[in-house]
């Protein structure tokens, strides 16, 4: 009987130390499943993976994989399609955007397997003290986009009052500046609630701008805003290896973030002020030279290279773009500048001021009398505007010559039906050719836009009418 015990209960031990062992195995295969599915659902991860499907996409054979005619017609067709698309977003264009973030959200949702749980391990949308600022940003942003369009970030301006002069910890002088904890206020009062598809829309758009877009400009700069610059304040990288060699307090501030790099800086140019957003960043100098070198790509306007130190262009929704790199300047930087020519009146760059009926008359009298004008002024005070509040005011029946260092104005889209025509320099013609080419071109009225440097014989020109 005692043999029979001690069999019994030696066959329990071993059972328990079975079943123990089994259950360790089982437990670890599923801590190994859900390490897996959270590097599986990164950001990083789903970003490789629209890269190498598009990729897929757009150099597949398709005459080697046995279609029939008419589905080969349409899968040539999409390919066409993409192929456009995927550099056309490149030069700002919005529609192209659209198209290749469809593909892309399409890729992840019927491919990938990103559903309503596992998009959370991309962005923490359910755990707000995870957010970041600029996902908090990104998420306003998206939402107010689908009320207001391409006025979102002026209407969440106004809303919150952003854009006036303010104290920051560590500076002793105002300045214009949205910070980290002005966005974690306003997203904290928005009480934002986003259904699935608006999640997956945002991680389809923080992918985009660090595969084909522009970083974390990549929306402010489709924002209708009058401009918005990188690269332009902080410590260059070239900086960080002296401040080792002669301050280590200081280098340890740098690499804690308390003293902002060339890739901290962004800036929007908002209603005549420049304003810092604090809480966006490039992340690296590397990301920071990738905008500056696809940002101004548009008509192929030439290398930019060390001994070609910038360049001057335009993008595709005719803004203007200048990029600056080393070692002509300290740090890459660039500068877009945006031009609403459909808003543009004099009565809206005259803002109600006294005296502001008379000083429209006289404006108006001067270019309806075809009177030598010129318009000066420091940069970003509304000359440009002013100018096309002018325009309105020139007789139809006179024909408009313009010549510009870098299409700004853009008068055929605003007057289709009117003789305007304009001309800019170019690396083999100079201003003073374009204007020797102007009076040959039955101009009556010569618009003029150029840098203060200019000869004085091109404001005093009398061989036209009217020489703005």
């Amino acid at each position: 009987m005692l043999n029979i015990l001690l069999m019994v209960g030696v066959i329990g031990i071993a059972a328990i130390i079975i079943v123990y062992t089994i259950n360790s195995k089982k437990n670890a295969k599923e801590e190994e499943i859900i390490d897996a599915d959270d590097k599986t659902f990164t950001l990083e991860s789903m970003t490789q993976f629209i890269k190498k499907r598009i990729d897929e996409i757009t150099k597949i054979n398709l005459y080697d994989i046995g279609l029939s005619e008419e589905e080969l017609k349409r899968r040539k067709n999409k390919k066409y399609e993409l192929k456009k698309a995927l550099k056309g977003c490149t030069y700002g264009d919005v529609n192209d955007k659209k198209y290749v973030k469809e593909i892309m959200f399409d890729l992840l949702e019927k491919e990938y397997g990103v559903d309503e749980v596992n998009i959370s391990k991309a962005i923490p949308f359910d755990v707000p003290s995870l957010l970041t600022a600029q996902d908090k940003f990104d998420i306003l942003i998206y939402v107010y986009k689908k009320e207001f369009g391409y006025e979102a970030l002026t209407e969440l301006i106004k809303k919150y009052n952003l854009a006036v002069l303010k104290y920051i910890q560590g500076e002793t002088k105002p300045s214009y500046v949205i910070t980290e904890e002005e966005i974690n206020e306003i997203y904290e009062n928005e009480k934002i609630v986003l259904a699935f598809q608006e999640k997956l829309g945002i991680v389809v758009q923080r992918i985009y701008q660090h595969y084909k877009g522009y970083s974390s400009i990549d929306e402010v700069r489709d924002m209708n805003i009058d401009g918005v610059s990188g690269g332009v304040s902080g410590l260059p990288e070239s900086f960080l290896s002296q401040v080792a060699q002669a301050d280590g307090d200081y280098l340890q501030q740098i690499t804690e973030q308390k003293v902002p790099r060339a890739c901290d800086s962004i800036w929007i140019f908002f209603q005549g002020k420049s304003i810092r957003l604090a809480f966006l960043s490039f992340g690296t100098e590397a990301e920071l030279k990738r905008v500056c070198q696809n940002i101004y790509k548009y008509n192929n306007p030439g290398q930019l290279s060390d001994t070609n130190g910038y360049k001057i262009n335009e993008m595709k929704d005719g803004s203007r773009v200048v990029v600056v790199r080393p070692s002509f300047s300290e740090t890459w930087a660039f500068f877009v500048r945006k031009f609403d020519v459909k808003r543009s009146t004099l009565e809206q760059w005259f803002k109600g001021e006294p005296g502001t009926d008379d000083a429209i008359e006289l404006l108006k009298m001067l270019v309806k009398g075809a009177r030598i004008v010129s318009i000066t002024g420091e940069q970003g005070c509304g000359k440009t505007t002013m100018l096309m509040g002018m325009i309105e005011n020139i007789y139809e029946t006179m024909n408009i010559r313009v010549q510009e260092t870098a299409f700004e104005l853009h008068l055929r889209k605003i007057y289709p039906t009117r003789n305007i025509l304009t001309f800019r320099e170019t690396d083999t013609i100079s201003g003073q050719e374009g204007l020797d080419v102007q009076k040959k071109t039955d101009g009556s009225v010569n618009i003029i836009r150029r840098g203060c440097n200019r000869p004085r014989s091109i404001l005093d020109d009398t061989s036209s009418p009217s020489c703005i």
